[in-house]
Order: structure tokens, then C-alpha cells, then sequence
């Protein structure tokens, strides 16, 4: 299980001689009644209907802390899913609250992080409809309050709703984004690492001097895109740059995440194709900017339906299919594809329609999509693919098989982790808790304690709080002398 790269390195000991990797677990959640199973809000165990309240997220996150995982990692949107029956059309997604209505996932995260001690909480927010100067405020200010525990999901969003809402006509184009966004980092980079010296706050009560003159200055930032005088309005939070996941696999997301990124989250249904995606990008960040392929850790995305054995798992899935939203699982599907369903009749096979955006899609599933020989695409079989963990592959079985199938996937995609969705909340989490983490570490692949408490997210990963020496944003640093 060990990374390509130590496969490769000169005199590298034996694959069998080697300590397994331990797993990076995330759970992956967002601040709306439905994530990822439409529907399932209203499911006897599941309570995430009340997304709305401080209580839901705080004993969500006692949870995890106490369970073990890592991260808490939050996904966003900042448009409805709208195309499914539309232009325009939020109905489909209300009864089943498919990512609608959804909150901002940063605000809660302080509250959280003063009821745990070790979980990191990953927000999701993006470069394109946000100012950097403000953004730069808000993620320092939160890791402030945190303690160091805050990372950022980069996004360049992707949807027209949001366009629209934030006063263009349409989504400017996906390159054009992440030129945004490039720029976008240095300007960030600038204000937190470069506009506060390391001893710029002294807080001397005797002298009466809170920040000494000459140790903060303007970062100057005159662009294509952004124009920053500075300085930073924050004085430097525990990480200074929170540590910073992506998600992106076309050439420009993959660029950008070799680049900028210390962790990525792939998506993926087999791992034999996650690890093309995961080659090019670590072999991206060393080639084309210098960075230990090491240094980018790659998480996938997985929904796990586990029970004492295979028949129980089975059959919990299938009660949870028996909620799902047929409306809702549409009204996602055309979010995330761009594509609407509702012309096509049920009986229709989608591999076969006159449309080729639509036809790729399901060849492309056709072909992925384990467990599927010979089966139909029809609107009834998309709608049971998705409710019940989205786009994720799904891996439902006993602990033994949910994690001969993890490890399986963490040896063949070379993935450092995982993102686990939850399809009942409460419910999902603690059952991965209660019958995943202990075969795990059973099989020495989980930590089975936390080795330092209380340490900032980088620090968890990376073992120091503060970007390291490869990344291209410690360059802006402005050492004191």
C-alpha cells in the first residue's frame, strides 16, 4: 500500500517488508437536509432536517472527535440544482432538500471546534464569486478560533444558478476560472504569509504596544484580475494559510491542485481509473512545480453501508432505497451533469438517445459502473444509483468486507484516505465507528490513538503547522531578520 513513488525510489525496501499506510478518514457532510441521498432526510434515524441548528453540528462533531476521524470535511454550492425540468426550476429538489435549501458551512465551524479537541473541519468556498481580501478575513478569523483547525476546500464553482445569482449572464468559462483562481492564491498567499511579520504582535501591556510599526506592510498586488494594497486586516491565525484541500480532475483542476493543493479529493467508481488521476497529478506537482509528490495527500469519496454481516448490509441498503427521492435524485443528477432528464420517457434506455452530452454520460457509466452488465439506464435506474450516496461508489457489506474492499482500493488507486458520505445522519457515522475503524485498526491500518491533541490541521497532516518549503506559497514569507 505504499505510495508509487516509495515503489520507485532506489533501494527501497520490499513491498511486503513495508508498515502499511494508516487511512486518513474524513467525514463528508454538507449544511442542507440532503446531501447525497435525496430523500433520506426523512428516514427514521436520520435528523438532518435540523441542519439549521448549533446542536445538530456540535454533536456531530463530538462524535467524530471522540470516534476518530480526522476531518469533517464540508462540501457547498452556491446555486440550486435547477436544470432537471427547468431553465430555472428548484421545485424538483424541495420535498427531498437535495442541496436546497443550503446554509454557509464556515459559520458553525468555531462552535464545533470549542466542543472537540483534535477534528479538522474542511470548508468549502470559492474563488470566483468571492473577494480575496474578504475571504483572507474570514478563514483566518475562523482559524483563530479554531485553534488551527480550519482547512479550505478550493472551488471555482460550476453551476449557472450560482452565475446568475451573483449578477452574470453565465458561468465565465472553466479555464478562465482557474486563471482566477491562480491569481486569485497569490493575492491570498500575500496576505497571509507576507504582510505580518512572525514578531509584528507583541502584546506588551507595561509599553502599552499591541504591534510594532515597520513589522505590518501593504502586499501591493496589482494584477490581471485583483487589485490588493493590503495589508492584511487579520493578524496571522495559528496556520497562517489554512491548509488547503481541491477537487478538480480536468488538466486545469489537475494544474491547479499540483500546484496549490496539500490534500485532493478524487471522485471515482473504480480505483484502476482513480489512479490514472492520481499519477498525473502527483507526477504534475513534481514535473511542473518542483513539489514532493508526497506532499499532496489524495483522498476518494466512498459511501459505506455496513452492518454485523453481508445480509444485514444488504438489507439496511435496500430500507434506505425504499426513501429515496425519485424527484430529488433527477434534480441532482441534472445539477451535477448539466443535463435534463425530463423529455426522456422511463422506458427509455439513455445510452441510446439522440443527445450526445447525455449518451456520454451513461457510456461512461456503462463502462464504470461496477455491477452493471447489461443493465438498461433508464430514468428508474439512475434514480436507485443515486439516492443512496450520489455519484459514490457504494460498498455495503460486513466490516471484513467494507474493508477488504477499502484496502483493495486504497492499494490499487494509491489514495492516502477517504471521503465517507453518510446516507442517515445520525446513523451512517456511527456505524462506521461502531464496525469499520475497529476492523481497521485490527488490520493496523488506523491509528488507534492521536499522537499529539490539539494540533493544527497542517500539523496533522504534515506534522509542522505552517506551509512547507515546497509549496509554492511559502515563497511570500516574510522571515524576520
Amino acid at each position: 500500500m505504499a505510495s508509487s513513488e516509495t515503489n520507485s525510489a532506489p533501494g527501497a525496501a520490499p513491498q511486503e517488508n513495508r508498515p502499511k499506510k494508516q487511512f486518513l478518514l474524513n467525514a463528508f457532510v454538507m449544511t442542507t437536509p440532503g446531501h447525497l441521498s435525496p430523500g433520506l432526510w426523512k428516514h427514521p434515524r436520520n435528523q438532518t432536517d435540523d441542519y439549521n441548528k448549533l446542536s445538530f453540528w456540535t454533536s456531530l462533531a463530538r462524535l467524530l472527535d471522540e470516534g476518530g476521524f480526522h476531518a469533517m470535511f464540508i462540501a457547498d454550492t452556491l446555486g440550486a440544482y435547477d436544470v432537471y425540468k427547468g431553465p430555472a426550476n428548484v421545485d424538483p429538489a424541495l420535498a427531498s432538500g437535495a442541496q436546497f435549501p443550503v446554509n454557509d458551512p464556515l459559520y458553525a465551524v468555531p462552535a464545533m471546534a470549542a466542543v472537540t479537541k483534535n477534528l479538522v473541519f474542511g470548508v468549502t468556498a470559492s474563488t470566483t464569486y468571492d473577494a480575496p481580501y474578504a475571504m483572507a478575513r474570514r478563514f483566518s478569523t475562523v482559524d483563530h478560533l479554531a485553534e488551527g483547525r480550519v482547512a479550505w476546500n478550493i472551488v471555482t464553482s460550476y453551476l449557472e444558478s450560482a452565475a446568475r445569482n451573483f449578477g452574470l449572464e453565465t458561468q465565465i468559462e472553466h479555464d478562465e476560472r482557474y486563471r482566477i483562481a491562480n491569481e486569485y492564491m497569490d493575492v491570498v498567499y500575500k496576505l497571509w504569509e507576507g504582510s505580518w511579520r512572525d514578531d509584528a504582535v507583541i502584546r506588551d501591556r507595561e509599553k502599552g504596544q499591541f504591534a510594532v510599526a515597520g513589522r505590518v506592510r501593504p502586499i501591493g498586488h496589482k494584477g490581471k484580475y485583483f487589485q490588493v494594497p493590503g495589508p492584511h486586516i487579520a493578524e496571522p491565525s495559528p496556520q497562517r494559510t489554512p491548509f488547503l484541500f481541491q477537487a478538480g480532475t480536468s488538466k486545469a483542476g489537475t494544474e491547479f491542485g499540483a500546484k496549490h493543493a496539500e490534500a485532493v479529493f478524487m471522485g471515482g467508481q473504480l480505483p484502476e481509473l482513480v489512479r490514472k488521476s492520481v499519477d498525473a497529478l502527483r507526477s504534475t506537482a513534481r514535473d511542473k512545480f518542483g513539489r514532493d509528490p508526497r506532499n499532496v495527500k489524495v483522498f476518494t469519496g466512498v459511501c459505506v453501508v455496513v452492518d454485523e454481516t453481508d445480509e444485514k448490509a444488504q438489507a439496511k441498503y435496500k430500507e434506505y432505497l425504499s426513501y429515496g427521492d425519485r424527484e430529488g435524485a433527477l434534480a441532482l443528477f441534472g445539477g451535477w451533469t448539466g443535463n435534463d432528464l425530463s423529455p426522456f420517457s422511463d422506458d427509455d434506455d439513455l445510452v441510446l438517445v439522440d443527445k450526445p452530452a447525455i449518451r456520454s454520460v451513461f457510456d461512461r457509466w456503462a463502462s464504470t459502473v461496477p455491477g452493471i452488465e447489461g443493465v438498461k439506464w433508464t430514468k428508474a435506474r439512475i434514480v436507485e444509483f443515486l439516492s443512496v450516496g450520489g455519484m459514490l461508489p457504494k460498498i455495503i457489506g460486513s466490516p471484513k468486507t467494507v474493508v477488504d474492499e477499502l484496502e483493495r482500493w486504497a492499494e490499487v488507486a494509491d489514495v492516502d484516505g477517504f471521503n465517507l458520505a453518510h446516507v442517515v445522519n445520525p446513523g451512517s457515522f456511527e456505524d462506521i465507528i461502531k464496525y469499520v475503524i475497529p476492523e481497521l485498526r485490527r488490520r493496523g491500518l488506523f491509528r488507534t490513538e492521536v499522537e499529539k491533541e490539539g494540533v493544527p490541521a497542517r500539523e496533522v497532516f504534515f506534522g509542522q503547522p505552517h506551509l512547507l518549503k515546497d509549496h509554492p506559497g511559502y515563497q511570500f514569507k516574510w522571515p524576520v531578520e
